[in-house]
């Protein structure tokens, strides 16, 4: 595994063995695959939990950081994205953590002269496949599978790197994904997945009910001059009254930052049924098991690259 970009690069299997690693690591495991090597987090958007959430999986690898600043870096003076990969490979990281807003940045760096791993930390509003990931074993944590589950995600859907992440993947792992939100966010890629339903019904049916925030930097002038958090509420948030029309053992998940009284109310964000803060710390784990995937896959690489030298030199 050289890099990880989407969630359309795994089978099924590999998110599976991801997701047993990362519990390996929760369970207290450990991996010297980092020792005295260097990681860089370069991250063009403010971020706190996923960002955090590296430089500590990270450091429980035995990795150590190489700061970065985008506000103060070489990118204002107008250096290409690729120059600055290539400048931090060439310093000694051994694997960059990006985050970018724009879509697929990734496409800049592939097939040229980068040697170190490359992990997606979220493009645009394309894809997190860590936070899909993370989001993927925490439901496998309380349900112990996917196949059947029913799936509600309820939000700015079209703007959603998480939404269009989790979509993907958990149709393909067997669950039935619903939406939910404003019907201009329900685009046709998302109207190929499952139907569009009322955030009622989606309550009464869902298993696992998540929730995304308004993306306020991605919507326009004129639909951020429109939108009213009191009718946004009234209409798709997730009240205590909502939360009792949920099933027993239902999940309630939002990928963060959470804004209160928008999405989500105050008094829901922690109450039991909620699973916020446990992906959070599970953020930290399956970071972990994929800092080391990319790691293993380089030396896989660095040993049949030498072999082939040896081979020659013979």
């Amino acid at each position: 595994m050289k890099n990880i970009l989407s969630m359309s690069q795994f089978s099924n299997q590999e998110v599976y063995d991801l997701i047993d690693r990362a519990i390996a690591f929760k369970e207290g495991e450990q991996s010297t695959v980092g020792t005295n090597k260097y990681a860089i987090n370069l991250f063009f958007e403010n971020s706190t939990r996923t960002k955090s959430s590296f430089q500590v999986a990270e450091m429980n690898l035995g990795m150590r950081e190489i700061m970065f600043d985008a506000g103060t870096s070489s990118t204002t003076k107008g250096e290409s994205l690729y120059d600055t990969v290539r400048t931090v490979e060439s310093i000694g990281a051994s694997v960059a953590v990006i985050r970018h807003s724009q879509d697929e940045f990734y496409n800049e760096l592939l097939n040229r002269n980068i040697n170190i791993p490359i992990i997606n930390a979220g493009d645009g509003a394309g894809q997190h496949p860590s936070q899909s990931l993370l989001d993927l074993m925490t439901i496998s944590e309380h349900f112990g599978q996917f196949e059947g589950l029913k799936v509600g995600i309820i939000g700015d859907l079209s703007h959603s790197r998480v939404a269009h992440s989790n979509a993907e993947i958990l149709t393909r792992l067997g669950a039935e994904v619903s939406f939910g939100g404003l019907d201009s966010w329900y685009t046709p890629e998302f109207a190929e997945i499952g139907p569009h339903m009322s955030v009622d019904d989606l309550c009464r049916e869902m298993d696992v009910v998540m929730l995304l925030r308004v993306q306020h930097e991605r919507l326009s002038a004129d639909e951020n001059k429109n939108f009213s958090k009191e009718k946004y509420f009234k209409e798709y948030g997730l009240d205590m009254r909502r939360v009792d029309m949920m099933k027993e053992d239902a999940m309630i998940m939002h990928p963060a930052p959470v804004n209160r009284g928008v999405e989500i109310a105050d008094d829901v964000v922690e109450c039991d049924k909620s699973f916020i803060f446990r992906q959070m710390q599970n953020g930290v784990f399956m970071r972990m098991a994929m800092i080391e995937a990319v790691l293993s896959g380089e030396k896989t690489s660095n040993e049949l690259i030498n072999k082939k030298r040896q081979i020659i030199l013979r």
